[in-house]
């Protein structure tokens, strides 16, 4: 009987690409999903192979070297409490399961407090990169259980990403269910960079009436600079794209509707509940949310006035000041998610390595992109550094590029262009730098109505104030 080195549960289009993956590095693979045809493709797919579906959860347990190791790549939720609960009869002290999916970070340091009562290894991994980064090599941020990770890291950073220096894109994060929540933050920045791509394509769309076809061009020599990335590559190759049906620009027949599955949402609840502000990482989960109110919004068009605008922005003029603009909001959603990050890793004693994090999203994830490798150092110098945005040579950056962001931002308020990326990093940004906000005011405010008392700028202790004679 085959001897697998690595068990993966769920064959969907991750579990299946991972596997493969595995196997492409040398080691024996034991597949299993409760979908018999997912199974059936697996064993297409890996003919020939050291690679081999089973027919069942216990016979995929029985052809395990021990310590066994599992990895699941089930929806995140109740499919994840189930399988544990299934393998809790099957596994035996010192085994090992791994939990892919996008989790909860809560769930996750609960499931690792079960299954450490019955003696096993549990570590919940975020996995970043999509059906190719399954495939050819993702970033993975595993945390939990770090007595497992000597047992598994042998497996993981065989299939990682290799970073521009040649390492490999994973790295023990920390315990509980860092791992998750480090992926999740991740997510958070995702739907900032996404939103921020897609203000700058609209403000050329709809601002200066460039085609998709220009755009996309344009971000092809956007991406040869500073701004390199994936999202902003993948994004020139999508609006360059016809359809081959109408000779259109794909894109333009694609309902603009915006659909999400959850973690960038929490990531937004987390920086809530902490009290970190993420306003770029809210403003484009609120964008999604809108996007999704179609009905509404077509409606609310024939009643509500629109801007008037004055004449077109000149092309050649504007397009450096969006190129800036979204370089600036991009320095501030990276800014936002490792300032949260941060501030989660001193409320919980996490001691998360930001530098580490940085350096391993330099490859194989969805936010890879040349900004990271700016970024890495500054935390290598200053590993403690509350927010990137005060970093020397970043600060820097910034200084040179806000201009272009409050011009951008401008022409689209003038232009009535919904711009809530850009309008909330500016915010942010404007905020952060200022000696002194209009919240002296708001907790008058609140003194007045709540009794809840305030403090001077010019005396210690607290106060309250009789406002009503």
């Amino acid at each position: 009987m085959q001897q697998f080195d690595i068990a993966l549960v769920g064959l969907g289009v991750m579990g299946e690409n991972l596997a493969l993956n595995f196997e492409r590095q040398g080691f024996a693979v034991g597949g299993f999903d409760t979908a018999q045809a997912k199974r059936e493709s697996f064993s297409q797919r890996t003919q020939g192979l050291r690679a081999q579906a089973a027919p069942s959860l216990a016979a995929l347990v029985n052809q395990l070297k021990r310590p066994r190791r599992l990895l699941l790549m089930v929806p995140a939720g109740a499919a994840v409490d189930a399988v544990l609960e299934a393998l809790l009869d099957l596994l035996e002290p010192d085994d090992v399961v791994m939990d892919g999916g996008n989790s909860h970070y809560l769930d996750t340091a609960r499931r690792l407090h079960t299954l450490q009562a019955a003696g096993l290894h549990y570590i919940g991994t975020g996995v970043s990169g999509g059906e190719q980064g399954a495939l050819l090599g993702p970033a993975l941020m595993p945390g939990g259980d770090e007595r497992a990770w000597p047992l598994v890291q042998d497996l993981l950073q065989a299939i990682a990403a290799r970073s521009p220096q040649g390492l490999p894109c994973c790295q023990w994060i920390g315990p509980q269910g860092s791992g998750h929540f480090v992926k999740m933050v991740h997510n958070g920045i995702e739907y900032a960079d996404m939103q921020a791509i897609c203000e700058a394509y609209w403000l050329m769309h709809q601002g200066l009436g460039m085609t998709a076809q220009a755009i996309g061009e344009e971000f092809v020599r956007w991406n040869e600079g500073e701004l390199a990335s994936y999202l902003l590559g993948i994004s020139a190759d999508i609006l360059q794209r016809q359809d081959p049906d109408s000779g259109q620009a794909l894109v333009d027949l694609i309902l603009d509707t915006a659909e999400q599955k959850g973690t960038g949402k929490w990531a937004s609840q987390v920086a809530l509940d902490l009290g970190a502000a993420a306003p770029t990482m809210n403003q484009a989960v609120y964008a999604r949310i809108l996007s999704a109110m179609k009905t509404e919004r077509l409606a609310a068009s024939g009643v509500l006035a629109a801007a008037r605008p004055t004449a077109k922005p000149e092309l050649q003029a504007s397009l450096p000041l969006i190129r800036g603009a979204l370089m600036a909001t991009k320095i501030t959603a990276y800014a936002q998610g490792f300032a949260l990050m941060q501030r989660t890793g001193q409320e919980l004693g996490w001691s998360l390595p930001l530098a580490t994090i940085a350096r391993l999203w330099q490859a194989g994830c969805i936010i890879r992109a040349r900004l990271l490798e700016d970024i890495a150092p500054a935390l290598d110098r200053q590993p403690a550094l509350s927010n990137l945005l005060v970093d020397a040579d970043l600060a820097r950056r910034m200084s040179s590029l806000q201009q272009d962001l409050r011009e951008v931002v401008a022409i689209g308020a003038l232009r009535g262009l919904p711009l809530p990326a850009f309008m909330s990093a500016l915010s942010y940004y404007d905020a952060y730098r200022s000696q002194r906000l209009p919240a002296n005011l708001l907790q008058a405010q609140r003194d007045y109505f709540g009794a809840h008392g305030y403090q001077r700028v010019d005396q210690a202790g607290q106060f309250h104030t009789r406002w009503v004679a």
